[in-house]
């Protein structure tokens, strides 16, 4: 059985080329725009790993990482982002996140990754 993502990313594009990674590792995946939405899917849908980027509008995946950990501390979340982080991120991602991937990144990033979520 093919595992479920939930990427969040505002991204369009960003989004789609996740998809199509996941898609390649055997990993279904689903797309929302906002942590709100993201934290209703994650009530509606079966989901085994959140990918989420850094900056969003209204959410951003620092306080979207904290409120699913607080409530799903199983499932593997996953930071991405093309920006240096803050310190307070930083430290965040380091203690809360179960991986951080820097865009751009590549196809080999997406399934060591998988790999080491999975494990």
């Amino acid at each position: 059985m093919r595992s479920k993502a939930l990427i969040v990313d505002d991204n369009v594009p960003m989004a789609h080329v996740l998809v199509e990674m996941l898609d390649v590792f055997n990993v279904d995946a689903i797309t929302v725009q906002d942590g709100e939405t993201a934290l209703r899917s994650l009530v509606e849908e079966s989901i085994g790993l959140v990918i989420t980027d850094l900056r969003m509008p209204r959410m951003t995946g620092v306080e979207l990482l904290r409120s699913i950990k607080a409530q799903s501390p199983e499932i593997p979340v996953v930071v991405i982002s093309g920006y240096h982080l803050t310190a307070e991120d930083d430290r965040t991602v380091r203690e809360m996140a179960d991986g951080f991937l820097a865009k751009p990144f590549k196809m080999e990033d997406v399934r060591a990754l998988i790999e080491r979520v999975n494990r």
